[in-house]
């Protein structure tokens, strides 16, 4: 596949005056230690992990995005989402506080397999990871379920639903996937933000509880 140069989003307050976001409780008194949290978003290319990661963002969101061009035809099925004209080439990046000391940094993977080589950086220091689903093509789920599988780290389900596609309910995608029974699976729109902030309590509750120390 052939890109242009990737455009990385400019975190807001780089020395332009007026620009600055709103600064939380955790930044403004500093005898309260936030607990900092890394979050993995992984899942077949063109799910929607760029949109999960800035539905929920309360900065900026870094993006590497870059113009697919016609050589990716023969690479990238684009059947299922003929409209996508970009794709991510390293990683998106994005932050959201939750409960008001607990931040939660999100770090979404490129899809394709020529990038996979990417995610064991990617994964360091993580408490666990969104495994995105598209009900029209569960299968492109199953190399980052093996993946997370494989590295023992704790993981949710989250089924983005599309516009114009059947509505499974989650024992119907737990099923064809073979997901256990102690994996959350969730049903979400990773463009409504309360439906992406429910799949990272539920990945956040899920962590805790398989890992309480």
């Amino acid at each position: 596949m052939t890109v242009t140069p990737p455009h990385v989003s400019e975190i807001p307050g780089a020395g332009i005056p007026g620009t600055e976001e709103k600064l939380q409780n955790w930044q403004i008194d500093r005898s309260r230690a936030p607990i900092a949290t890394k979050i993995v978003i992984a899942g077949g290319f063109g799910v929607g992990k760029t949109t999960f990661v800035g539905s929920v963002s309360e900065i900026t969101p870094l993006q590497t995005e870059a113009l697919m061009t016609q050589a990716s035809e023969d690479v990238d099925d684009l059947g299922a989402t003929p409209e996508k004209l970009t794709t991510t080439v390293a990683m998106d990046f994005g932050r959201i506080t939750l409960e008001s000391d607990l931040v939660l940094y999100l770090f979404g993977t490129p899809g394709q397999q020529r990038f996979w080589f990417m995610w064991d950086d990617l994964m360091r220091g993580a408490i666990g990871a969104v495994v995105m689903a598209d009900t029209r093509r569960l299968e492109d789920s199953f190399p980052a379920l093996d993946y997370f599988e494989s590295l023992g780290l704790p993981y949710v389900v989250a089924v983005n639903h599309f516009e114009g596609t059947p509505l499974y309910g989650p024992d119907d995608v737990r099923d064809a996937l073979s997901v256990s029974p102690g994996i959350p699976v969730v049903t979400m729109d990773a463009r409504q933000r309360v439906t992406v902030v429910d799949a990272l309590l539920a990945l956040v509750g899920h962590a805790v509880d398989v890992s309480p120390e």
